[in-house]
């Protein structure tokens, strides 16, 4: 176990020019104040320091949280560091935007007001970590290395004062607190949580008792933050609670409001705002091929001008170190959920969003997913798809599989569906990509067991998902339903020969696919037909948080998710059109959405709390090489 002592800043405050110099030929634009800073990170380059270990285990003051970590040598210090957007969420540290991959400037405390504080980065793939050791120090913290585990402890501040005043855009909560700290959010609908690393006096802790406030509802679901559930603006706003190491500042959110948190200095301050366009508009080149954005988007929806807050990825898929691919989150088999995040980090992407539809109740794929030139799952109904493959190309329509069962004897057998939860009439096709089982999804299905090109078995299930059938690996089961097709066709012994073809042919020559629907935009036009997609009218009118995948037209890919609008509920799909089109695509499709929608960056969520998030089937992942 290695422990890094506390230095006195007044060692670090050398190289604050040299610092400051670094910012203004690499960030945006130049400080506008040279106050007294001191947080003062050093420049030698990142490049020619060594890594000595990294994990993805924190605990701070002994609560543990999964975020990735690393330390290095630089000359004669040991520096460490921490994912990005992981640092952003453990110790309330802003992002600010940087056109500098290797340099993000961060609000955190430190230096008078409005003076952002930079801090180098450094990428070893899958993430970007921010040399966050003189950070430590400046709250007075002091770590410690154990295996996978990086500790980090922090003494308590004392939380001074405490006021709330009304603003124009909302209400704001302002606490004094005598040193630098750390804090971490959570919100979910009707109701967020600051959990600040200080203590509260008894005087105020009576003062805002947590009795004083409703209890925050049992459905976290961010999808229906537009419901009239919430509490009105002018309710009780916040209440205190005592948790030891933590104080809780615990918030009622009106309707489509969330949490804006940030820091000042001079006297230190954690300031919370309460509004319905809390999001802070930046831009952040993360790695060359990545660029974070976070922006307001106006459109016009007919009626009205609407404004949503967006988060997105632009991905030059053609760099030759950027690859996406489809992700599932069983990688033996088809069936499985998990939280986005954790399928991401299991196949270790840079980033991923989520992607097609999936039945929760079975846990099996409901379109088409196709990986390294195998379908793990085909089509279903016509919905539309995207598809790429390594040369950068990418292509999206609506996709349907044809695949043709001949036989010797000339029978031609169409097949319904390849690896699909989706049950109906007629054959169906099950590979080695579904796992080493099929069990039967229906009633009295009859299983066809097919080697090297011959029927060899044939069997007539009983009641569905009472027995398992082993897939061949040299070959694969039929299943006949609802008796679409005769069993005399596939006798023992009868040569099967398979022919398979998508439409339109574009889709034949692209490695990965990944189906959702519908379609949105397709050359340069909004082409919205959910009826067509044989989805239903509902559905193109329900409003929800969307995610969606696009082309700009850099010819770069989007990764786009969207929840509430400013003071109102989620997007309908014509707006989700409608915003891709503001955002510039050029072609766009719509992926599962509702509580399914997911941005991960860096082994992080960037769009919604994770409290809100469910569990997905299978997602888009960005790779980095190293």
């Amino acid at each position: 176990m290695t422990k890094l002592p506390w230095y006195p800043l007044s060692l670090f405050s050398i190289s604050l020019t040299t610092t400051f110099l670094v910012y203004l030929c690499f960030g945006n634009s130049p400080p506008t104040d040279t106050g007294k800073a001191v947080l003062t990170p050093t420049i030698a380059p990142v490049e020619a320091s060594n890594s000595i270990q990294q994990g993805q285990e924190i605990t701070l003051n002994g609560k543990t949280y999964n975020i990735p970590w690393t330390q290095w040598q630089q000359g004669d210090k040991v520096r460490t560091g921490i994912s990005d957007v992981g640092a952003m969420n453990l110790l309330g540290l802003e992002l600010l935007s940087t056109k500098d991959p290797s340099l993000q400037p961060v609000r955190w405390f430190g230096t008078s007001s409005g003076q952002p504080l930079p801090v180098l980065a450094r990428f070893i793939a899958p993430y970007r970590y921010l040399d966050i050791t003189e950070l430590i120090q400046l709250a007075g913290g002091e770590l410690q290395v154990s295996n996978n585990t990086l500790k980090l402890n922090f003494p308590l501040a004392q939380i001074n004062n405490i006021r709330q005043g009304n603003q124009t855009w909302g209400k704001r909560i302002v606490l004094e607190v005598d040193r630098p700290t750390v804090w971490q959010i959570s919100q979910a609908k009707g109701h967020g949580v600051v959990m600040i690393s200080g203590k509260a006096s008894q005087t105020k802790l009576s003062e805002y008792d947590t009795s004083s406030l409703p209890k925050p509802g049992t459905n976290t679901d961010e999808d229906d933050l537009g419901s009239p559930v919430s509490q009105p603006l002018d309710s009780s706003l916040f209440s205190l609670e005592d948790t030891g190491n933590l104080t809780k500042v615990h918030v009622n959110l009106p309707t489509a409001h969330g949490l804006n948190v940030f820091s000042l200095s001079n006297p230190n301050r954690i300031v919370i705002d309460v509004r319905d366009d809390g999001m802070v508009p930046k831009e952040i080149v993360w790695t060359k091929g990545i660029i974070w954005r976070q922006q307001l988007v106006t459109i016009n929806n007919g009626r009205k001008q609407e404004t949503f807050p967006v988060n997105w990825l632009e991905i030059d898929q053609r760099s030759p170190n950027i690859s996406l691919k489809p992700i599932t989150t069983n990688v033996n088999g088809q069936m499985g959920t998990a939280p986005l995040v954790t399928t991401a980090h299991k196949w270790q992407a840079a980033a991923a969003i989520n992607g097609g539809f999936f039945n929760r109740n079975n846990q099996l794929p409901l379109g088409a997913i196709r990986q390294d030139n195998n379908w793990l799952s085909s089509p279903i109904l016509g919905r539309g798809a995207i598809g790429w493959n390594e040369k950068g190309q990418v292509f999206m329509n609506r996709l349907a599989l044809q695949e043709t069962l001949i036989t010797a004897t000339g029978n031609q057998v169409p097949v319904s569906f390849l690896n699909s939860g989706y049950i109906q009439a007629g054959v169906s096709r099950y590979t080695s990509e579904w796992g080493q089982n099929y069990t039967p999804l229906s009633d009295n299905e009859t299983i066809i067991y097919v080697e090297n090109n011959q029927v060899i078995y044939q069997e007539q299930a009983g009641q569905a998902g009472t027995k398992a059938y082993p897939i061949p690996s040299n070959g694969y089961l039929l299943t006949i339903r609802k008796n679409a097709v005769s069993p005399n066709i596939f006798a023992r012994g009868t040569g099967v020969n398979l022919q398979s073809n998508t439409i339109p042919n574009e889709f034949n020559q692209l490695s990965h696919v990944l189906g959702a629907g519908p379609l949105l935009i397709s050359n340069r036009r909004v082409v919205l037909n959910a009826v067509s997609e044989k989805f239903s009218k509902g559905f193109q009118t329900q409003k929800a948080s969307r995610s969606a995948i696009g082309l700009s037209k850099r010819g770069t890919i989007m990764l786009v998710a969207v929840h509430t609008r400013v003071g109102g509920s989620g997007a309908s799909l014509d707006e989700m059109a409608l915003i891709m089109e503001r955002l510039g695509a050029t072609d766009a499709l719509n992926l599962d959405g509702g509580s399914s929608t997911g941005l991960v960056l860096g082994g992080q969520l960037i769009d919604r709390s994770p409290v809100t998030a469910a569990r997905v089937h299978n997602g888009i992942g960005v790779f980095v090489k190293p």
